[in-house]
């Protein structure tokens, strides 16, 4: 039977597995971040494509169970993948509310929120470095004591030098601003109150 998700890939082989329970890896389709593991039958698979709302089966109870059905946290499907052997899937969905049952985003106790990499690394240093000015002696807290303007400064100064080595020949020069612009920017939306989340959220709404 094929896969009626957007996907073009074949669902798990059903009639081989011989009633086999399927590992249901769910993805929260926005962050990427792993919510929680489930197992499917080809009757929980089916029902999770005909409402959009992912459904287990559960193996304490066993019957079929809707993610949600008690406490309104429901998995809305956006997306289902059939991995390498044709026997476990990947859902990507958007959460209502938490995923597990104790009230965390993740049934690994995580926050469900987007990571930059290295640049989330980068936000949660100048954020610890703006908390503890008082005591920290970095380039960054004595930056942030100046106030807002001279982080701003600090940009501009740093963007007129990126364009500068764009138009010359020195590609080891160009990163280099590029790098010193992109932190320093970090900064500045901090000392503006915002984070990289607040930029794509602007970004997906242009978005059309």
């Amino acid at each position: 039977m094929k896969n009626e998700i957007n996907t073009g890939l074949i669902s798990p082989s059903w009639g081989e597995l011989e009633g086999a329970l399927v590992p249901a890896i769910i993805q929260d389709a926005t962050t990427k971040n792993v919510l929680m593991l489930g197992y499917m039958n080809e009757e929980a698979y089916q029902k999770t494509i005909d409402t959009k709302q992912v459904t287990f089966f559960s193996r304490s109870k066993q019957r079929l169970w809707t993610k949600g059905e008690e406490s309104g946290n429901f998995l809305n499907l956006i997306d289902i993948k059939n991995d390498c052997d044709n026997d476990s899937l990947l859902i990507q969905v958007n959460p209502v509310g938490p995923t597990c049952h104790k009230g965390t985003d993740t049934c690994w106790k995580e926050d469900n929120v987007s990571n930059y990499g290295f640049f989330s690394t980068l936000e949660n240093i100048i954020t610890e470095r703006v908390a503890n000015k008082n005591t920290n002696k970095s380039y960054v807290a004595s930056l942030f004591s100046k106030g807002i303007n001279k982080v701003a400064q600090k940009v501009g100064e740093e963007a007129v030098e990126t364009v500068i080595e764009a138009m010359d020949n020195n590609d080891e020069l160009f990163l280099y601003e590029s790098a010193d612009l992109l932190f320093h920017y970090l900064m500045l939306l901090q000392a503006k109150g915002f984070t990289l989340k607040d930029i794509e959220e602007e970004l997906k709404g242009r978005h059309k």
